[in-house]
């Protein structure tokens, strides 16, 4: 889930003409994650009044690291999961195209292996991770195929994806109130917690204009995937979508 920014009030006037679009040009996307790297983790805690962290927890159980595993975090943005896959004994690795993220990433975790890495040619060799993971990073990349082709191409035959995206409420009344309060709410708190509205714009048409459900499961068996399964999480705002690389 990416988002947050707080500067002063002339760096965010220049920082605001990053913003990507949903085009997600890869230079945009970049350059508006670095620009959020400092208050990344506090702000998505606020937006999403700590649900973000249970969402990591269920993700980590299902990511079900261990020692003798070896684990890739794409999309890692500051290292928060990849540190508690590291903490669960794995030999971890994590990959965000933000250099920004990174390098906010090496200071909160020191010792952890973080590395600037493009999702859609990431650059590790054929069939190395017994899990390759995403969250709430996969709706950023400017080709969602290629990605999972690649995240496909570096897992081992028999290892296994796990992605936590935003998806669509599956209730009709609930999803209509969230959407309201996407279009009305976040705006006033990104205002109040962040000095980068624009990029909390971008948040928003990104994740409705992303895949539902069923819609990134196609995909995921599109691409090379097999067993493709979710679970939804607090009413489908995040769906849980796991999946098997075949022997």
């Amino acid at each position: 889930m990416k988002g947050p920014l707080s500067l002063n009030a002339q760096t965010t006037s220049v920082h605001s003409q990053h913003r990507a679009s949903l085009e997600k040009k890869p230079t945009d996307v970049s350059k508006m994650f670095d620009d959020v790297a400092q208050h990344y983790d506090i702000t998505n805690t606020v937006l999403t009044g700590g649900l973000v962290n249970v969402w990591r927890r269920v993700t980590r159980l299902a990511v079900g690291a261990q020692p003798g595993l070896s684990v890739l975090d794409v999309a890692c943005g500051t290292g928060a999961s990849a540190a508690g896959y590291a903490a669960d004994g794995a030999d971890v690795i994590g990959c965000d195209f933000s250099p920004g993220m990174i390098e906010r990433g090496l200071e909160l975790h020191p010792g952890l292996d973080l590395r600037v890495g493009d999702a859609t040619a990431l650059p590790f060799d054929d069939e190395t991770f017994d899990v390759v993971t995403i969250s709430y990073g996969l709706r950023n990349v400017v080709d969602t195929q290629a990605a999972l082709r690649d995240m496909l191409r570096v897992t081992k035959p028999g290892g296994k994806i796990v992605i936590a995206e935003f998806s669509r409420p599956t209730n009709a009344f609930f999803r209509s109130t969230y959407f309201e309060f996407m279009r009305l709410g976040m705006p006033i708190l990104s205002a109040l917690f962040s000095s980068d509205a624009p990029a909390y714009e971008y948040l928003r048409e990104s994740i409705q204009a992303w895949y539902d459900q069923e819609e990134l499961a196609h995909l995921m068996q599109k691409t090379g995937w097999r067993n493709v399964e979710y679970k939804n999480l607090t009413n489908g705002i995040v769906a849980l979508h796991r999946a098997i690389r075949p022997e």
